[in-house]
């Protein structure tokens, strides 16, 4: 069996169909549902992650150590996918509205909730820019999921991709300028990167097999993946130009979310 994630991803895909359409040193491996997305220089903090309330996910805070766990926000509707701001003093996550998922931020601490989307599709999987001015994500357009950028404070909404296939997964280049993600070709799922603005668009990996979850290095200078051939899951490095590519893992069991970490 595949990987959850690309089951959802996949699963996506085929909705839109039926509607008529990590250098290893440093690279961390996090379980599906995994923590929130960051790694910026200064002393550790709480983690963020998407937890089970007995029902549904809410998002929840907790010391390294594994105490004090804190509910960030309120049970009995599903919030997953949090992502820290750069200073660490928000977190941005998609929300269930009660008719479609929508990206919010709140303090760190609980309260302060902001929403930033407010349509009628999904929009999921939030990445703050290295600046924390701006946060990629990727959103449904009534036909596929394309990749967009909003403001932290809302508006200025810019959707960097168009086509007619799902793109999944940002997450931005260290130094801000380029957003890596995971794009359907039309038979597998590729990493491809493109400018913040939009344009550019660069085939990272282009292969026969799913590629998913990028995660760039902390100097930027490579990019960890997942790889799925047949029903197994790898780790992979590559560069973003598309060389050097880099087995990390060799197993017979599924290796999934790759972050990398710096030291």
């Amino acid at each position: 069996m595949k990987t959850v994630r690309l089951n959802h991803l996949r699963a996506a895909l085929l909705a839109v169909a039926a509607a008529g359409l990590l250098a290893a040193v440093g690279l961390v491996v996090l379980l599906y549902v995994q923590p929130a997305e960051a790694n910026y220089p200064g002393k550790p903090g709480k983690i963020a992650y998407a937890g089970g309330d007995g029902t549904n996910l809410a998002i929840y805070a907790i010391k390294p150590n594994g105490r004090g766990k804190r509910p960030l926000t309120a049970k009995g509707v599903n919030n997953r996918d949090p992502a820290y701001s750069p200073n660490g003093r928000r977190i941005a996550y998609s929300g269930y509205d009660g008719k479609d998922y929508e990206i919010y931020t709140i303090n760190a601490g609980g309260g302060g909730k902001r929403r930033l989307t407010d349509n009628s599709t999904d929009d999921r999987s939030p990445s703050y820019s290295p600046s924390g001015k701006k946060i990629a994500y990727s959103g449904f357009d009534g036909n596929d999921s394309e990749i967009y950028t909003i403001k932290v404070g809302g508006g200025g909404k810019r959707q960097l991709t168009h086509n007619s296939t799902g793109d999944f997964d940002p997450a931005y280049s260290p130094e801000g300028k380029r957003i890596a993600y995971s794009g359907y070709d039309g038979k597998e799922l590729e990493i491809y990167t493109i400018k913040v603005g939009g344009g550019g668009r660069r085939n990272v990996t282009d292969n026969s097999t799913d590629d998913f979850y990028p995660s760039y290095s902390p100097s930027g200078k490579k990019i960890a993946y997942i790889n799925v051939t047949g029903t197994d899951g790898e780790i992979w490095t590559i560069q973003p130009n598309g060389g050097g590519k880099h087995r990390v893992t060799n197993n017979a069991s599924n290796d999934r979310s790759p972050y990398w970490g710096s030291q």
